[in-house]
């Protein structure tokens, strides 16, 4: 064999390994980038799943406490910012005004015992709780995911594939201002 063509097949074979460390590298970006996505989604069933329970809670309220109207009115606005988010930040921040208005609903209940009492109540408020379990947990799993991502497109040289294809920073689903405010009971129970 002559030298050239040692040399050559060296060249080949060092581009052969670049080509296939690129190409493996750029599917561990999609898949990463995809479980992001996909635990994104996760977190926006649960506030829907949320978002779908609090009609039929409005309701049980209402037939109790239909003077309280300054409260359903903040929970619909609540509801329509919910269903209008589309960044994890908008989310966040929609979640945190659902969070209180929700409050400020079920302390309407102290007020009246046969709500209270009320079976159907009582299975709503069951069903909500779990649901805010469900959240917190999509939340947090949302943002390991996205951690592990961000570390990834940040990593030599990863970083250089995801410069190149575009891969970007994935958002953190952070609480927002609101939310890390420490209620005012008073307010909340009108005192």
């Amino acid at each position: 064999m002559r030298k050239g063509s040692v040399i050559l097949i060296g060249v080949l074979a060092v581009l052969a390994i670049l080509a296939f460390s690129i190409i493996g590298a750029y599917n561990n970006l999609v898949s990463k980038s995809e479980a992001v996505e996909t635990a994104y989604s996760q977190i926006d069933n649960q506030l829907q799943r949320r978002n779908d329970l609090i009609p039929n809670l409005v309701e049980t309220v209402k037939r109790y406490a239909a003077h309280e109207e300054e409260v359903f009115t903040q929970v619909a606005e609540a509801r329509s910012k919910l269903a209008g988010a589309g960044t994890p930040a908008e989310l966040a921040e929609a979640d945190a005004q659902m969070t209180s208005a929700l409050s400020r609903l079920l302390a309407i209940a102290e007020n009246y015992p046969e709500l209270k009492a009320n079976q159907n109540f009582i299975q709503l408020q069951d069903e909500l709780a779990g649901t805010e379990n469900r959240i917190a947990t999509a939340r947090r799993d949302y943002n390991e995911v996205a951690r592990d991502y961000n570390t990834t497109i940040r990593r030599l040289p990863t970083n250089i594939i995801a410069g190149i294809f575009g891969f970007e920073r994935a958002d953190y689903f952070e609480a927002s201002e609101e939310s890390r405010e420490v209620p005012d009971v008073g307010e909340i129970f009108g005192d």
